[in-house]
């Protein structure tokens, strides 16, 4: 069949429906004809640019019996932004079947069910270009054996993957996605290691590259073996030239240095992974030795990568460039801050559309270190030598699975062990010498890091934050507050907007105690449980109101009306109730505490001028009734003991921003301080030093309210911000990244941000969020998010809108 016969088959169909040839399918039925007479494949090219409806009912009889013809492929396009009935495209896509090559949709207006359908159905072209195509989950549950590249770029809803979206596509090897607002590293990593062939990954392009492809400009991979000047000046080379090429670079070449050349030589890593073998045993809990020292640059490179360093400087927006001191802007927060560039360097720069995960620290060694097979990233060469730097450097700054396990292991071959481990103790009884044994302790965290690493997408539920209360009444809260009870696991507090009190149990969704506002409590900003009265708690609203509930007493029914008040404090934020449930303290918007005695509800003291702006958050210490810290914007954490009087602290340890909250360890031997835009550092709570800096990558935003908390005990560390959508959780020994937790709404274009948030006291790898949509009217919703189970990617947060408060209040 030849492009003759095509275009008298094409003519004589539209003669059957009535219509008019369309000029550009004739072009392209001509243009078909000039490549055959130039011995070219024969290969035909559609745009979808001007067509109409009606357009396309010839096609479709134009092309039934299509596998059978002698074309070669054919190739499907769009160069105008246009508006097209979505069922007409997909059919056509669909009745080219075999012969069907590259498809471009790019920029269309088509039906939200249009996409859905077609990852659904699936396709059979080797080449899939959909930019700007208003993706939210790249979720690929169709047949797409034939596709090699995929194009996503400009898809500013796309925010992650679905766990099994990539199982469809195992001939994929190159993929872009520029400009998206892709974010999380561990599950981006999780989803693309289930591509076998993937070569190439883009989530932004070099300045002189807009295809996918190796830049030109990058220079060809060399293997120094042991000649370290030579690997010095490649290394400088290609550090340079990457500068140049990346707006945003990879954070650890400028930043860091290269390690220890014995280790490359010794480490092993298994066959079919980047992850290490535990090749030696771990003979105890503590930090590992540090095995990976630095080795120096040599000092005539230390100018030049000085000079280099001024891009770490820069800020992208979509629409300008700033300078900015610090660190990249972190997920998404491109802001306009600063020295602006003029317009023909703007647009010079501009072409680098970076997604937000192009700003996380480390993300260039993440990503090679993770996808082994890979070849090309963001229009770069992986080579060898950047391969093994990104394995150690993993090693350095993240935690492949908790508590230091170096491989995934089964729970089968965990509690195999276990048993072999409890018989060798009971022998061990009757044996007077006998080689060690690991502790219980030991396979309980093997078992806890074999479920943690089975999944990086956790479980997230949202609590039902509505109920029965009254007899019949149905109450949809508003939570602005909650705690764990401390000393039963199924049950959690939350305050509200309202000035109530709401006591769930958080297993079963169902509400234990609710204590209306009765008129006298605002927005309720601290809560505290009693340790020794378990059923009593401390509640404080943002007008001054204090009260002590026995929630035994308020029972759902409402009937009980006992409670404590205590004497104002203007404009609270914050309240805490010492070890022996004798004292609370209490913080506000003022420069003062004050100290209660919990019986008679009167003041003890008021503490005046302990800082130089308003006192956020103070906490007593978990074990001395006498110890208590004080976290103020006037960036200073100062900890205090009424043995000693407060005339003087006995400590004071500084920030670099406003201090958002204090929280002391389980075991009072540290302090977290959280300061404003994700600045999170460990403190001895002896002295006040810096016992570790988690280093998170600033937003740039001064309203940037960064809470962190322990979970597990003191074992690891949880921190999120008000202006991010993720939880980052931290080794407390290491401060090693183990994971992402990623919060995203169910509207298009939404996100949720973390308000609030606290690690499960019973259950390991367990916390809650208090996590809101930042827009008018949104609802805030507290999510229980639980590491050791893997989430079914269905249960997304509601669309109800309620009123968002203030994120700069309170703990």
């Amino acid at each position: 069949m030849d492009c003759e016969i095509l275009k008298e088959r094409y003519i004589e169909a539209c003669r059957r429906q009535g219509i008019l040839p369309n000029k550009g399918i004739c072009s392209s039925l001509l243009m078909g004809r000039m490549k055959i007479s130039q011995h070219e494949p024969f290969s035909l090219e559609f745009s979808l640019d001007n067509l109409k409806d009606c357009d396309f009912l010839p096609l479709f009889e134009l092309f039934v019996d299509i596998d059978d013809s002698a074309i070669h492929r054919i190739d499907i396009y769009n160069k105008k932004i246009c508006v097209m009935n979505g069922a007409y495209v997909l059919s056509l896509l669909r009745a080219l079947s075999k012969k069907l090559h590259v498809v471009h949709l790019n920029d269309l207006s088509l039906e939200r069910g249009f996409l859905r359908d077609l990852f659904k159905r699936g396709l059979t072209c080797k080449e899939l270009h959909l930019r700007s195509s208003h993706l939210r989950q790249l979720n690929l549950t169709g047949s797409f054996l034939q596709l090699q590249t995929l194009n996503l770029d400009f898809n500013t809803s796309l925010t992650s993957f679905q766990e099994t979206c990539s199982s469809s596509m195992p001939n994929l090897k190159h993929l872009s996605l520029c400009a998206t607002r892709v974010s999380n590293l561990w599950t981006t990593v999780s989803a693309l290691s289930k591509l076998p062939s993937l070569i190439e990954l883009r989530f932004q392009n070099c300045l002189c590259c807009k295809n996918t492809g190796p830049c030109p400009k990058s220079p060809s991979p060399r293997t120094h073996g042991s000649n370290w000047t030579g690997y010095y000046d490649d290394l400088y080379a290609r550090t340079s030239l990457r500068q140049s090429l990346l707006f945003n670079l990879p954070h650890s070449y400028p930043e860091d240095t290269l390690e220890d050349t014995s280790v490359i030589e010794d480490a092993s890593f298994t066959e079919n992974s980047h992850w290490p073998r535990e090749d030696f045993e771990e003979i105890y809990e503590g930090d590992l030795p540090n095995f990976y020292q630095e080795l120096s640059f040599p000092d005539c490179l230390s100018d030049a990568l000085h000079n280099v360093d001024l891009l770490n400087n820069v800020q992208v927006s979509s629409e300008t460039l700033t300078y900015e001191d610090g660190d990249f802007l972190s997920s998404g927060s491109y802001r306009n801050q600063g020295l602006s560039f003029d317009d023909s360097e703007k647009r010079k720069y501009s072409a680098h559309h970076p997604s937000p995960i192009c700003f996380e620290k480390h993300y260039r060694d993440f990503i090679i270190a993770s996808l082994p097979q890979l070849q090309v990233l963001d229009n770069l060469p992986a080579d060898d030598n950047d391969k093994e730097t990104a394995k150690f450097r993993f090693l350095k700054y993240f935690e492949y699975l908790p508590y230091r396990r170096r491989q995934k292991e089964s729970v089968v071959s965990i509690l195999n062990k276990r048993e072999i481990n409890n018989r060798h103790t009971n022998l061990c009884k009757h044996v007077s010498s006998c080689l060690p044994v690991k502790s219980s302790q030991y396979h309980t965290r093997s078992l806890v890091a074999a479920k943690v690493g089975a999944s990086a997408w956790p479980l997230l539920r949202p609590l039902s934050t509505s109920g029965y209360v009254f007899g019949d009444e149905n109450r949809s809260f508003r939570p602005r507050q909650f705690e764990y009870h401390p000393s039963d696991s199924g049950l959690m507090a939350f305050g509200t907007l309202d000035g109530e009190v709401v006591v769930v149990n958080h297993e079963n969704a169902s509400i234990f105690s609710y204590i209306p506002s009765l008129g006298a409590m605002n927005s309720v900003l601290g809560l505290c449980w009693l340790k020794k009265y378990p059923s009593k708690l401390i509640a404080g609203s943002d007008n001054g109101s204090l009260r002590l509930y026995d929630v035994q007493q308020w029972q759902s029914a409402g009937t009980g009306r006992n409670f404590n008040a205590y004497d104002d404090f203007d404009q609270l934020t914050s309240v805490h109730v010492n070890a022996t449930d004798e004292l609370f303290i209490v913080s506000g918007y003022s420069k003062n505490v004050a100290l209660y005695d919990i019986n008679t509800g009167k003041h003890i003291d008021v503490f005046s001028d302990m800082h130089q702006r308003h006192i956020n958050v103070a906490k007593f210490s978990n074990h001395s009734p006498s110890v208590f810290a004080t976290s103020s914007f006037d960036r200073d954490v100062k900890m205090w003991d009424l043995r000693q009087g407060l005339l003087q602290p006995c400590f004071t340890a500084s920030s670099s921003h406003g201090n958002v909250m204090v929280c002391f360890s389980h075991d009072d031997h540290c302090l977290l301080v959280s300061a404003i835009d994700n600045e999170v550092k460990q403190l001895s709570a002896i002295d006040g030093r810096v016992l570790l800096d988690l280093e998170i990558a600033p937003t740039g935003s001064t309203q940037n309210y960064t809470r962190s908390y322990y979970m597990n005990g003191r074992d690891y560390i949880i921190s999120g911000s008000c202006d991010e959508n993720i939880v980052r959780i931290f080794c407390a020994q290491t401060g090693r990244r183990l994971r992402d937790v990623s919060l995203e709404g169910k509207q298009s274009g939404a996100s949720m941000f973390v308000q609030s948030l606290r690690g499960d006291p019973f259950r390991d790898f367990n916390m809650s969020i208090l996590a809101a949509y930042m827009r008018p009217n949104a609802k805030s919703d507290i999510i229980k998010v639980n590491l050791l189970a893997s989430s079914d990617c269905s249960a997304d947060a509601s669309d109800d809108e309620t009123y968002l408060p203030s994120f700069s209040m309170g703990g």
